[in-house]
């Protein structure tokens, strides 16, 4: 989109229009040879059978050496049921609770998520850059281009209807063009939805785990691989939900299933203690979330327009807002945005981020 023209109190920005070799750019954000060190290699090609999930066909029978690759995963998740009981409850207390909340507080999850996969990725995206970038798709001076456009396809990709249970190199935005020499992308991938396909008898939370813990060994290591690794798990760890968590939180409670090591029973442990870390954190917010938005609900009951009402919901959807942000969303003129921001941070609804006097940012004053 073509950006407004910039207005006093906003940010230096610049609109990035050439996107030709930015492979993560796929619109707005509603959308839709390698062996282990243990000598175990994942399968290449095979004969072509059905989608990951989702499809109605058995799946083929599965392979000596994908047998082997799986034992030691699915003897860990016997190892460590208990540990799979708890991280399974929460995601399902987790997709309860977010079936019944608006549907702006998954992307507000959303966001919280792919900038912390991102850290752990090595992209160093803050979150007013990423908001800046998805409602305006605007960047400022300074930014990282690339870092921002792989950290925005992570939340279209999280919060999105593509899946990647359905087509994985759609779903990644790959094409064969970015495979290496004669080892085609479709031949990686195939290996590595095979394995997936053969260990359809796990829970989808430990098949995310093997899903994740094979990637680079099934070949598909690429320019930002642990963020589409991790983004792939998250999203395979919530297929069986019933549509109110579209993915599973990994990185919230620190992402310890993201930096796992050892072998698959130690790995598998670690995976579960991190998603049930990262959901425990993604329910704590939900709840200081909720707790804001009925005491600034109250508060500005008194005031007239829908103005404030509005703001409240932006500011409710997005971690961090601008004053041109708000504008956007909202369609109130710049005078009553900054007349509602002022009046919200003097009630102590909203704080600003920055400390600067101008290029600022509000947040919901969260309790704690």
């Amino acid at each position: 989109m073509t950006p407004p023209h910039t207005q006093q109190g906003d940010p230096p920005e610049t609109d990035v229009s050439d996107e030709a070799d930015l492979w993560f750019l796929q619109g707005p954000i509603e959308e839709d040879a390698v062996q282990s060190k243990s000598g175990q290699s994942v399968p290449g090609k095979r004969v072509p059978g059905p989608s990951v999930t989702g499809t109605s066909a058995p799946n083929p029978p599965a392979r000596a050496d994908e047998v082997e690759t799986l034992t030691p995963w699915i003897r860990a998740e016997a190892q460590n049921a208990a540990k799979l009981g708890q991280a399974a409850a929460l995601l399902g207390a987790l997709d309860d609770r977010l079936g019944r909340v608006p549907d702006g507080w998954r992307q507000r999850l959303a966001l919280l998520e792919a900038v912390e996969i991102g850290w752990l990725a090595g992209d160093r995206v803050g979150l007013d850059q990423l908001s800046l970038w998805l409602s305006l798709r605007l960047t400022r001076m300074q930014d990282d281009a690339q870092a921002l456009a792989r950290t925005g396809w992570a939340v279209r990709r999280l919060t999105g209807q593509l899946r990647p249970v359905t087509y994985l190199i759609r779903f990644l935005g790959r094409s064969e063009a970015s495979a290496e020499g004669d080892d085609r992308l479709s031949d990686r991938v195939e290996g590595w939805t095979a394995m997936m396909s053969a260990a359809s008898d796990l829970h989808p939370i430990s098949r995310a785990a093997v899903g994740f813990n094979l990637w680079s060994l099934a070949g598909l290591g690429h320019q930002g691989d642990r963020l589409e690794a991790a983004v792939t798990a998250a999203r395979f760890a919530a297929s069986d939900s019933r549509g109110g968590a579209v993915f599973a939180p990994l990185a919230l409670g620190g992402g310890t299933g993201l930096r796992a090591y050892g072998p698959p029973s130690a790995r598998m442990a670690q995976w579960y203690d991190g998603l049930s870390n990262a959901v425990r954190a993604a329910m704590r917010h939900l709840d200081a979330l909720e707790a804001w938005q009925n005491a600034a609900t109250s508060a500005i009951a008194p005031l007239s327009g829908r103005t404030p009402a509005r703001l409240l919901q932006v500011v409710a959807e997005w971690p961090v807002v601008s004053a041109r942000m708000a504008e956007e969303a909202t369609g109130a003129s710049r005078a009553a945005i900054q007349r509602n921001l002022t009046w919200m941070e003097d009630k102590g609804l909203l704080r600003e981020v920055t400390g600067q006097g101008r290029f600022r940012y509000w947040a919901a004053r969260l309790s704690p």
